[in-house]
This record gives structure tokens, sequence and C-alpha cells, in this order.
């Protein structure tokens, strides 16, 4: 049987804590590599969560949490470095004494034109792990767009960078259609009129949130590779033994949302802000609150997948299907095997 080429996980994906100091030029190290999409977020104030990425240009921000369109901040991120990346004196990645959290992905370290679909569109494209970021200019007419994976997302996030519009969260993984959630809400999920995309392209429709006519688009595109990326669902129990999901891997990052219930949020852990099990420390990628621990928002990160601990409807209602998202710390199989935590 074939195992995954990506023998450290890390070397893609990787989370780093830094606590911030308001100095102007700042490096943060530690990532290993030169992310090319970083998303960061206060873990002690309510500043907003921050999206930046390659493809759109350093000092750019998008925010999950709200409808907002892109703005251009000179003092935020100031640059991508080859072990992380600089920042600069705003509060929001770099505020003096607050503890912030990073998740950093790779992508081609670059950008290139992409030409596959019926619209041109910009793309930093991963094959090996899976991810891309596409850019393009949206016709607010159905068309297609290049993604540059050559393998199909299983999920794929769009912001309209131009409009104040809902975060488009698409996915397959519920039923095997395209099903949308919206990443700025706690909505429930719903059919998505679009086609599923293929194995080269994002399907288009006449839609403003993803296709707006004129409008500056952005588009983060995940297909599944085994032992790196898991995106998938499971159905809660609503009790603390609650369901193990495999992964395949030792998880770095999980997030989780519960599709049936309106009142649930998008819930974000990881191993460095809780190294042991269990892992209780999440944020909430809708709200800007900071860092949140409790008993009944909990998981343990096994050598093969995650265990669901808690009793809340956000990691486990009862009956409730619930998607995630999921990245390695480490494979189970090949030359970095996983450990028990």
């Amino acid at each position: 049987m074939a195992y995954t080429t990506i023998k450290k996980p890390s070397d893609y994906f990787n989370t780093v804590l830094y606590t911030g100091n308001g100095v102007d030029d700042r490096s943060i190290t530690g990532v290993g590599f030169q992310p090319d999409f970083t998303w960061i977020k206060s873990r002690t104030t309510t500043d907003y969560h921050t999206l930046f990425d390659v493809v759109r240009g350093v000092g750019k921000r998008i925010f999950s949490n709200v409808t907002e369109a892109e703005d251009t901040t000179p003092d935020s991120l100031q640059a991508f470095e080859s072990d992380g990346f600089e920042v600069g004196t705003n509060n929001g990645v770099n505020g003096n004494n607050y503890n912030f959290v990073s998740w950093n992905w790779l992508g081609a370290n670059g950008t290139a034109a992409n030409t596959d679909g019926s619209i041109s569109s910009t793309v930093s494209a991963n094959t090996t792990s899976g991810f891309s970021i596409v850019s393009w200019t949206g016709t607010n007419a159905t068309g297609t767009v290049g993604h540059g994976l050559g393998s199909t997302p299983k999920v794929v996030i769009y912001k309209n960078r131009t409009d104040v519009t809902n975060w488009y969260f698409t996915t397959t993984v519920i039923d095997g259609s395209n099903d949308l959630l919206f990443l700025n809400t706690t909505e429930a999920s719903q059919t998505f009129s679009a086609p599923v995309a293929t194995n080269s392209l994002l399907n288009l429709i006449a839609n403003n949130d993803t296709n707006g006519s004129g409008d500056n688009i952005i588009a983060y595109c995940f297909a599944e590779k085994q032992g790196y990326s898991k995106f998938g669902s499971y159905v809660g129990n609503g009790n603390a033994d609650g369901t193990f999901v495999y992964t395949g891997f030792k998880p770095a990052f999980v997030m989780v949302k519960n599709v049936n219930s309106g009142a649930q949020g998008w819930l974000m852990f990881d191993d460095e802000r809780s190294p042991f099990n269990v892992a209780n420390k999440f944020m909430v990628a809708n709200l800007s609150q900071a860092e949140a621990s409790t008993s009944t928002h909990t998981m343990d990160f096994l050598s093969n997948g995650f265990k669901i601990r808690g009793t809340d409807d956000g990691v486990n209602g009862s009956g409730n299907t619930i998607i995630y998202m999921a990245f390695a710390e480490q494979p189970l199989v090949g030359d970095n095997p996983a450990t028990a935590r």
C-alpha cells in the first residue's frame, strides 16, 4: 500500500505561538518554511482574526469573523520570510504583551498565471500537500477558474475581497454533493447550486459572494492527502466518551463545525496551544473572542486520529453531523511514524 510522500508534515503546515512586543519589522520565526498563507489571532484580546497570503500580497488583510472587504494595513504582516514572517506594530498581529497563535501553510513560494478555466487566475499551488491559493476577477456569470492542484479539493473557502460579503465554505464531505456553510457565521449547512470542483477547475455561478462582477475574489482550496490532511464528518453522541475519528495521523490542527445547529461556531484546536491531552484550548473562527478553555469543548489528539471528549453541541451534538478539517503533526506510517501523546 502506498503511503504519503510527506515524511514531515510540519514542512507544509505548522502552528507557531509568539508574544507581541509592539516593535516594527519584527521577525516571527520557527515556522520551518516560508509560508504562503498565514492566519493570525490574538489569544488574549478580541482583535479580529487576520488572514494574509502571498497571492494578495503582504499587508492585505481579510478577517474570517466578519463580512468586511479586504483592507491594506502596512504595519500588519510586512513580509513572508524563509522561516516565518515579519510583522509591524499593528495590535492585531503584534500588540505589546499579547499572546498570538499563527497557523501557516506552504503554497508554491510564489505565484503563477493559470489559464485552465474560462476566467484566468493567479495561483500559488502545492500539489504535494494539496493546497492552493487562487485569485481572479469576478464576472457574475457561470464560468470556471483553474486552481492548480491536479486533484479535486474537498474544501474551498471563498471571499469577495472587494465587497462586504459572507465567507463561503464549500465542501463535499457531508454527502458528496456541494454543500455550503459560512465561515463568518454559525448557520447550518445548505446545498450550494454551483457544481462540485474538478481536479483542475472551480465551477462558478452568477453569485456576488464568489464571483462578483469586476470584484477581486480569493479562494483557499484543500485536497486531501493521505497521512497529511483529512477532511470529513462524524456524528456526535453528546457524551464524554465521544466519537473517535480516524485520520491516519496524529493531528496538529483540527477545526470542527456542527452543520445541523445554527447556534454553533467554527472551533479551532491545535497541538501547540494544547500540547498534552486533553486538547481544551480553542479559538472560534467566526468570532473575535479571546482563546477559551472549557471542559465541554475538548478532544484527545491520538496517534491515528482524534477522539471527542467534550459534551457541547459544537463538538459533539447528539445525532448531529459535525464536519472537520485536520492537518498532521506526524503520519501514522512511513519514515516518521506517530507516537502517543
